[in-house]
């Protein structure tokens, strides 16, 4: 079994939420900053797996050309994806519009979308490698919808705007959000595989 695993993150609140759901395999979940590499390849997919699988790979690249040996590695990237929009703003959520802007642009372009067609996902890919280079890849989804205004402060992109039930993602504490998140049932399928795989 791996005891080293290597995020290609420095965001806390994903370190935070991969070492929740990860610690019972014993593995110690590492950041860029841990390793003192930094990384940003440009993603260019056309789809979340590919742009993870770009970061992953990237990470991995680079921590064999510093340390002269590999490392197993996993990445991810999410977004929203918005039915009325055509699956939009979808790989592009993070350049959709300028950061803090995001929440305003996409309610803007459903002012006149009725509540049965704001239907919309959260959806997360995870790219792992393993120490050979062998990869696979996972994924997760929140089903949910655009609500007509931001409300609450716990959240940071569209989370304010993002309604499961009638609650938006930014009304719900860290632990309510991470049982339903995407990113949550991403690393929950992470855990699973890397149990069966690796485990004792």
């Amino acid at each position: 079994m791996m005891n080293k695993l290597v995020m290609a993150t420095n965001n806390e609140n994903k370190l935070r939420e991969a070492r929740e759901i990860l610690s019972p395999l014993g593995i110690e979940i590492l950041s860029l900053n841990d390793i003192d590499i930094q990384c940003d390849p440009e993603e260019n997919g056309a789809v979340f797996a590919e742009n993870a699988m770009i970061k992953a790979r990237a990470v991995y690249s680079a921590f064999a050309e510093k340390y002269g040996r590999k490392t197993a590695v996993f990445a991810d990237d999410s977004g929203l994806c918005v039915d009325a929009l055509g699956g939009r703003p979808g790989v592009h959520s993070a350049r959709y519009a300028p950061k803090g802007q995001e929440c305003g642009k996409l309610l803007g372009e459903l002012a006149d979308v009725p509540a049965e067609k704001r239907t919309a996902r959260f959806v997360c890919s995870i790219a792992f490698l393993d120490e050979a280079g062998e990869s696979f890849a996972v994924s997760g989804s929140c089903e949910g919808w655009i609500g007509y205004g931001s409300r609450g402060t716990n959240g940071f992109g569209y989370d304010p705007v993002f309604m499961v039930g009638e609650r938006t993602m930014a009304e719900m504490s860290a632990d309510e959000k991470n049982r339903i998140s995407h990113r949550g049932a991403a690393l929950r399928e992470l855990y699973r595989l890397l149990k069966e795989r690796y485990g004792e």
